[in-house]
């Protein structure tokens, strides 16, 4: 009696593929943080200015356990999410009108459409409901910008026949860079007042 596959086995194969999955989770992780970071810039940039009032949405996350050496010095902790995420920001327009948005980045050529979650589509879908300026600010590469109004985003496949958009789809929906480095993701909106 023997087990069958055995002859395929090559170890460090499994080792292997959790290394590439880590650093591929590290590396988006940090992609995503520094598309926040500069969204966080323009939030900013709207609030001195009186135009909006938007800000990151918090993640509800409790803390189940502290570890300390065994000098007493704080070396990490353990937790867990409490629920879903949000929208990733929520606000307010100079106008009155509330603004969310769900910002997503990835190095790949193209934007999939299940990058927003579940959770998320049904907050978005109901915020827009209630009369909120909805959309999803989308980086290729922190290179490349876009604005997708909700209901474009939801359309997808509808609209192309797939359910992701290419950099080539996006394009219509492109924020232009002013050569200041930030996002300006509420001017380019032809549609809205500031």
């Amino acid at each position: 009696m023997g087990y069958k596959g055995w002859e395929n086995f090559q170890p460090g194969q499994c080792k292997s593929a959790t290394l590439q999955h880590r650093q591929q989770g590290y590396r988006s992780r940090e992609l995503g943080q520094a598309f926040e970071d500069r969204i966080n810039m323009v939030c900013d940039f709207y609030r001195t200015r009186g135009m909006a009032y938007i800000e990151k949405t918090p993640e509800p996350f409790k803390v189940t356990d502290r570890q300390y050496d065994k000098h007493g010095k704080f070396v990490g902790f353990t937790g867990h999410f409490e629920k879903q995420a949000q929208p990733d920001y929520k606000g307010t327009l100079r106008t009155g009108r509330a603004v969310c948005f769900e910002a997503k980045a990835t190095e790949a050529g193209k934007i999939m459409q299940d990058a927003v979650t579940e959770w998320q589509d049904r907050a978005l879908e109901q915020h827009q409901q209630f009369g909120a300026e909805v959309f999803v600010l989308v980086s290729l590469s922190l290179r490349s910008f876009y604005r997708v109004p909700w209901t474009t985003w939801k359309l997808m496949k509808h609209i192309y026949g797939h359910k992701f958009m290419t950099a080539e789809e996006l394009e219509k929906y492109r924020i232009t860079d002013r050569g200041t480095g930030m996002v300006h993701f509420l001017e380019e909106s032809k549609n809205e007042q500031l």
